[in-house]
């Protein structure tokens, strides 16, 4: 299998990359880069949005637009023009965003956008899951989950009756119960856990970013692990891809047959040697791969 670098510039956190159905081009976060990037591989065309605060997960929006969660809430970003909306932000407490930012997130079918979020220090197990979703009446926010550190690798299942949740610190992945018609998570329970980093050991990573594909398997990259591997519904390593830097942080199916599998990477906090090498920290990849995975749900308005 043969790994690409894309022809882009190093993010310091890529994260939260999607491929845009009806533009066909690419889309991600660069969280400490304060931007949305995205790019287009038929022209080679890129764009660039700055953001207030930190912009960690992304998914695009039935009007043309992008829905962005930023450290204190939910916004709407009009790339013609680079305006942002606030669609709503997060009540404090419990969200302190002097603790709290939003992190992973993405949409279901039913068109709710989900988002977790990450504390730092991690003092205390005070991330959660929220879900914003339009009404009659507006936008509406809920928190459906807690009990996290760094809420990572947000996806669903094909039949839309799991969800998959991460907790990156704790090298675990979760499965919930999922009902796309109601919007509501039930039995949580531990689905994969990983080694953790042991002093002169080798280190398979933790489980940062993720998506599935049409047969159901999922697909994490590992962060410190230098890899993504592609996990059976029973949590049985298919595939281990490596990836030429040591933290991917995320993948996204793509490309008009989403059989092209693009990766983002870390360069913020990585040792110089890693910022400075002939792949450096931070670059995005892409690949071929065998399944197709899931096309990216739209935000509803």
């Amino acid at each position: 299998m043969t790994l690409q670098i894309l022809p882009v510039a190093p993010s310091e956190l890529g994260e939260s990359p999607f491929w845009h159905p009806a533009q066909q081009r690419l889309y991600w976060c660069d969280i400490e880069g304060f931007a949305l990037r995205a790019w287009d591989p038929a022209t080679g065309q890129e764009w660039m949005w700055k953001t207030p605060s930190e912009p960690a997960c992304c998914a695009p929006v039935t009007n043309g637009k992008i829905v962005i969660g930023l450290r204190d809430g939910f916004y709407l970003l009009d790339p013609a023009t680079g305006t942002l909306h606030c669609l709503a932000t997060l009540p404090n407490p419990p969200h302190d965003v002097t603790r709290l930012r939003l992190n992973d997130g993405r949409c279901d079918t039913a068109g709710r956008f989900w988002a977790g979020s990450m504390v730092t220090p991690r003092t205390a197990p005070d991330a959660a899951l929220w879900r914003l979703q339009a009404g009659a009446g507006g936008y509406t926010v809920e928190q459906m989950a807690g009990d996290n550190f760094t809420a990572n690798g947000l996806a669903f299942s094909p039949d839309n009756r799991t969800m998959y949740w991460s907790n990156t610190p704790e090298h675990r992945i979760d499965r919930l119960d999922f009902d796309v018609a109601t919007g509501e998570i039930t039995h949580r329970r531990p689905w994969v856990q990983f080694d953790r980093k042991v002093e002169g050991q080798p280190y398979g990573g933790r489980p940062d970013g993720a998506a599935v594909d049409v047969d159901g398997n999922y697909w994490v990259a590992m962060y410190e692990g230098a890899c993504v591997l592609q996990l059976s519904p029973a949590g049985e390593v298919l595939q281990r891809i490596a990836v030429p830097v040591q933290c991917p942080t995320m993948v996204c199916f793509g490309g008009e047959d989403l059989r092209t599998l693009f990766i983002t990477s870390a360069r913020k906090g990585r040792p110089v040697e890693e910022q400075e090498a002939e792949v450096p920290a931070g670059s995005l990849f892409r690949c071929q791969v065998n399944v197709a995975g899931l096309p990216v749900n739209l935000f509803t308005i």
